[in-house]
């Protein structure tokens, strides 16, 4: 499951440098799969979507901090809990209900977006 950020966010930005995978972004930031992994080119992500990892994509949220969750593992693969979770001073980080995942699935997706870790 990723995490989201709810909109009791007040853009502290404490979470954005505590994400593994570069899965924060501020808002109205424009984000792309290759920041802060080893993706480049043109890719098949664990969900069998064909995307260009150097392509900018359209912010999630104009307004506050969001994380991306084709990007997000809730940390799994580098610690034991979220990390936006446990810096963020409003609790505003919290499980996203539509992007339910199994550890493993988490635990894949950190592998193939870091496969020399």
């Amino acid at each position: 499951m990723a995490i989201i950020i709810t909109d009791e966010c007040i853009n502290c930005g404490a979470c954005e440098p505590e994400c593994p995978n570069t899965a924060i972004y501020e808002g109205a930031d424009d984000w792309r799969y290759k920041d802060g992994t080893s993706l480049n080119g043109t890719i098949v992500l664990p969900n069998g979507k064909e995307v260009d990892a150097d392509e900018a994509q359209e912010p999630i949220s104009d307004e506050l901090y969001y994380i991306v969750p084709d990007k997000c593992t809730e940390c799994v693969g580098f610690h034991e809990e979220p990390q936006c979770a446990a810096v963020c001073p409003v609790d505003c980080c919290v499980p996203d209900e539509d992007h339910v995942e199994t550890e493993e699935a988490l635990l894949g997706k950190q592998r193939f977006m870091h496969p020399d870790d």
